[in-house]
């Protein structure tokens, strides 16, 4: 039972207890009378019988009602009537009945007055007794773990509910074998990594992949975040620390997970207070921990981090954390498998296409590609409807790339007009640009802080992009500010993030990856995290103020031509300009299939034509051809 719900029953049982004692105590007969009310109704004939119980009397009026009447305890019946000036005749004729009273009920009164209290009092001892006592335990038990073990009874992960992430696996895979086989490596001398580091973006499946080792070898799991090791008293991480793999150790074989270990696992020296910093104590606990193992004595430490550049390098180094696990985001294939597990408690349409969500989702992690389809299925049911259909999962995606829908957002008619060439900008000269991605949507729905977009996506994933595919996408993505010009004479703020966006992909061209002519391929200035009284980033200048007015003066000449590329292809093609914004203006949205027509023109991509999918009775043909 929860001890604060136990510590309310007893107060209220308390309270209870002390409410009875007292309405029993001072217990009085709703018909009291007193004395010379007594004796008068006597001299009046109105008593019929007396019964005395100690010293409170029972009268029986002639009418039959009862009365209660007080007396002194060491005066009896006659003498009291005579004090009153009854005479004794009149007394003898009224039937007095002596009843002394029972044990039980002496005892129960004396109880109730007396040992009532007494009980009430010691309760109230033993209650604040054992609040003291758990603050007691509870500072006794402050420099314990908070390490949580997954209940037995728990359904376990295995690999099968991890898609994707094939080379992690396959590297973890060796962890489970050692876990469940571990005399087939020490007889060959052979010794386990004692750590292992999961280094990843945010949502690839850290910690569902932990979780997953300790489910196929069938071990205990240990789990705990790097935060809760440290405290605002001195040496507490530490002695955590200590107690965490003091568990460990009793339940080996087992695996000892810390999630978000760059919490406690940054390079020492680069804080506050030096080498007395809290954090750097608990760091340097985990240190000496992970040194101070037994050779195969089977608990295995996994971490996980999506900053490992921050990291310690002692943590680093072999014998601590040896093996180091990177989880690349998934690509088409990874997407669908995970699309796939997703939506296996979810009913589908027949019209679902998992294979075109996912080549709808590039750049999606697992934790994005869960939620799309939690948001499918949340838009399904709002929609009454019984199954989750296309509709709802590509609005889905929309959802989770831009943000929900504004439909309160009003625009006037003016606005609409200018966020509609503005969109139609960005599409066109995507669409005319040999070496662009497709055009999948384009909206002037608000979305988000946006108050309308366009989508292009990738056909296929890739892991690297040439110096002209970075010129044409600042070309897209100067073509709203451009179209704006072009049509109206003047810009507005709705070209704002554009330049942003552009503005740093062309910095990122010149100072890192190489991409001026004029600047030669080197890189300009180090990023370094500096932490003072936060975390900042820092950027070290390692060139000349003439090297910056050249840098800047690349940057403006990338924008600038691109800014030129997308003004002569929205000029030259006015006509596809005014049929995109108006149907955009009416419809408010287009679809690739709708904006290939609307445009009247081939992609200046071949690749980015639009396949025409096989009838049933031609993909037949075409495996009977292949057969033979």
């Amino acid at each position: 039972m929860n001890t604060t719900f136990r510590n309310i029953l007893l107060i209220i049982g308390a309270v209870i207890l002390v409410a009875a004692g007292l309405a029993m105590v001072n217990l009085e007969p709703k018909n009291q009378l007193d004395l010379a009310g007594f004796a008068t109704a006597v001299r009046e004939d109105r008593v019929q019988e007396i019964v005395v119980r100690g010293n409170r009397m029972e009268v029986t009026m002639a009418d039959g009602s009862m009365v209660f009447v007080d007396k002194e305890s060491n005066i009896s019946v006659p003498e009291l009537l005579t004090t009153y000036g009854i005479s004794e005749e009149q007394a003898r004729a009224i039937k007095t009945t002596v009843k002394e009273p029972s044990g039980a009920a002496f005892w129960t009164t004396i109880a109730l007055q007396t040992l009532l209290p007494l009980l009430l009092i010691f309760g109230l001892m033993i209650f604040f007794l054992r609040q003291v006592q758990g603050q007691n335990n509870r500072a006794m038990s402050f420099g314990q773990s908070t390490a949580r073990e997954t209940p037995k009874g728990q359904e376990k992960v295995t690999f099968k509910d991890v898609a994707g992430v094939r080379e992690a696996k396959q590297e973890l895979m060796e962890v489970v074998e050692f876990l469940k086989h571990p005399d087939k490596f020490s007889k060959l001398g052979a010794k386990i990594p004692k750590g292992v580091l999961l280094m990843g973006s945010p949502g690839t499946g850290k910690t569902l992949l932990a979780r997953a080792v300790a489910g196929e070898a069938d071990v205990p799991f240990l789990h705990i975040s790097g935060s809760e090791f440290v405290e605002m008293f001195v040496g507490v991480g530490a002695s955590r620390v200590r107690d965490l793999f003091a568990k460990a150790k009793k339940t080996a074989p087992c695996i000892v997970f810390i999630d978000e270990i760059d919490a406690v696992g940054r390079q020492r020296g680069s804080g506050l207070g030096g080498s007395h910093d809290e954090r750097e104590q608990t760091l340097n606990q985990i240190l000496v921990e992970m040194d101070g193992f037994e050779p195969n004595l089977g608990v295995i430490v996994i971490a996980a981090t999506n900053r490992p550049d921050v990291l310690d390098p002692a943590l680093l180094r072999p014998g601590r954390f040896d093996r180091r696990v990177v989880l690349d985001p998934p690509d088409i294939r990874d997407r669908e498998e995970i699309l796939k597990i997703h939506a296996n408690n979810k009913p589908l349409a027949k019209d679902v296409k998992l294979k075109k969500l996912a080549e709808r989702t590039p750049g999606f992690s697992g934790a994005d590609l869960m939620n799309l389809m939690n948001e499918a299925a949340i838009l399904a049911a709002r929609r009454d409807r019984n199954e989750i259909g296309m509709d709802e999962l590509l609005e889905s995606i929309e959802k989770v790339m831009l943000g929900p829908e504004r439909k309160s957002h009003l625009m006037k008619e003016e606005e609409r007009k200018v966020t509609a060439y503005h969109e139609a900008g960005h599409a066109l000269v995507t669409h005319l640009l040999p070496h662009t991605d497709p055009v999948q949507k384009v909206s002037i729905i608000s979305r988000g802080r946006a108050a309308g977009y366009t989508i292009k996506l990738p056909i296929e994933d890739r892991t690297m992009k040439t110096r002209q595919e970075y010129v044409e996408d600042i070309a897209m993505t100067m073509g709203g500010y451009a179209a704006e010009k072009v049509i109206f004479g003047d810009i507005t703020t709705g070209a704002s993030n554009d330049m942003q966006q552009a503005t740093k992909l062309a910095r990122n061209m010149v100072t890192q990856w190489g991409m001026s002519d004029t600047l030669g391929p080197r890189t300009y200035g180090q990023r370094e995290d500096m932490i003072f009284l936060g975390r900042e980033i820092h950027e070290e200048r390692d060139y000349s103020e003439a090297k910056a007015e050249l840098i800047d003066k690349e940057i403006d000449a990338l924008i600038k031509d691109g800014l030129e590329t997308a003004t002569k292809i929205i000029s030259g093609h006015r006509d596809a300009m005014d049929r995109i914004a108006t149907y955009l203006t009416t419809h408010e949205t287009i679809e690739r299939e709708q904006f290939a027509e609307i445009v009247g023109m081939p992609p200046a991509n071949p690749k980015n034509a639009i396949k025409k999918e096989k009838e049933p009775e031609e993909k037949k043909l075409d495996e009977k051809n292949k057969g033979t």
